[in-house]
């Protein structure tokens, strides 16, 4: 089904209902789907995060080839 007729049919659902729980599920939904994952990391991991970045920008990077290489695996 095209999914501009799917939201279609959810628009004409909703503005139907009466029923306050399917609104706070709907609702619930939405705020779940927008959740930033970067707020669910600890501080240890946002800072290993922020200091890969920082070395990829200076250019410490290491290839994935020549770390299979390195352990013999190809």
């Amino acid at each position: 089904m095209d999914i501009q007729v799917e939201k279609l049919e959810l628009i004409k659902m909703l503005a139907e209902t009466e029923n306050p729980a399917i609104i706070k599920s709907i609702r619930k939904i939405f705020k779940k789907e927008q959740k930033d994952w970067w707020n669910d990391l600890t501080d240890e991991q946002k800072e290993d995060i922020e200091l890969s970045i920082q070395e990829f920008e200076r250019g410490e990077v290491v290839s994935y080839e020549s770390i299979l290489k390195r352990h013999g695996l190809r």
